[in-house]
């Protein structure tokens, strides 16, 4: 019966097909279960009450606000942003090009739609207000979308925020990245700025400070729980608001003018520019007497370099000479 033989024969390769892609799968799943996680990860970190596990460093990340997006940038992560959102002011000459090559989803915030279409598997922030629940964009629902997040530390830090919160900011970031050396550096390059001020100006006077964000009944000023506070002490003043129990917060010009500051440190941002915050203060004759204002002393903060991020020793360092003149 030779034709059911060749009938058999043929059937054979058809028998083993299955057979075959089976050991094949099996083998696959075998190499995926042996392979070995990233160096440092599972990585777990509570941040502002929020705990995470990452089994991964994120590949696509969002940032929100600048402070964020330059923290990414310094670290040399441009390669993970799938997107950012929301300037102060300009980003920093050395990492204009990185950030050229960043798609912009908003001028300010995006809405939810526009963040969950670029696909991020982590949305970092660098104020509360990045983390909008009314938009549904809350880290709770984030989480839900199966987006992790991290919101920068300043916001949730009670009492002084310094230079050991930046480098747990800076350390936890580079961290989640799996690129813990390149946040040792940038620690040590910030802590260097600082030292060098520092000795610049032992025994140097300090002249009191009230840092002018913005305000028109009250003054919206910095108080002594944020970054901008300990940039004024680093930078060889001090912030006559040290004893207001906040990063910013609103006081009385009758405030302003008890305390007597000799020198307005002015935030820059936003739609009012120096000339007109000091022309304010200038042209309020109830603050005449004060002595910064009498004498017209001045010193001006973009205000992305008055929060925790990598401008905080450049801060530093370019207020010092304005409180200072002559500071190297």
């Amino acid at each position: 019966m030779p034709h059911i033989r060749h009938v058999l024969l043929a059937l054979i390769p058809l028998l083993l097909l299955p057979l075959t892609g089976c050991g094949s799968g099996t083998d696959g799943e075998d190499e995926a279960e042996a392979a070995p996680a990233a160096d440092g990860f599972p990585y777990t970190v509570t941040n502002c009450g929020t705990r995470t596990t990452f089994d991964a460093p994120p590949k696509r990340a969002v940032t929100m606000n600048q402070h964020a997006t330059e923290v990414m940038l310094a670290l040399g992560l441009q390669d993970r942003l799938a997107g950012t959102a929301y300037l102060d002011d300009s980003i920093l000459p050395k990492y204009r090009s990185a950030y050229a090559e960043t798609k912009v989803l908003a001028k300010e915030y995006p809405s939810k739609e526009v963040l969950l279409g670029a696909n991020p598997d982590f949305v970092y922030g660098g104020y509360n207000s990045a983390f909008d629940k009314a938009k549904g964009q809350d880290r709770a629902g984030l989480q839900k979308d199966g987006i992790n997040t991290r919101l920068n530390i300043e916001n949730c830090t009670k009492g002084n925020v310094g230079i050991e919160q930046l480098a747990t900011e800076i350390t936890q970031v580079a961290r989640t990245f799996g690129v813990p050396e390149r946040g040792e550096k940038l620690i040590d390059e910030e802590r260097q700025k600082i030292a060098t001020v520092e000795a610049e100006l032992e025994g140097s006077a300090l002249p009191s400070v009230f840092v002018y964000d913005s305000g028109d009944s009250s003054a919206f000023t910095a108080g002594g729980n944020g970054i901008g506070n300990e940039i004024v002490r680093l930078a060889g003043g001090r912030n006559v608001f040290t004893d207001l129990d906040a990063t910013f917060g609103h006081v009385s010009w009758e405030q302003v003018i008890k305390r007597k500051p000799e020198v307005v440190v002015i935030y820059d941002y936003g739609g009012t520019t120096v000339e007109a915050k000091k022309n304010r203060l200038l042209n309020d004759p109830a603050l005449a007497d004060v002595p910064a204002i009498k004498n017209k002393k001045f010193a001006v903060l973009p205000l992305s370099s008055a929060v925790l991020g990598v401008r905080v020793a450049d801060a530093v360092q370019d207020l010092a000479r304005q409180l200072h003149p002559g500071t190297p």
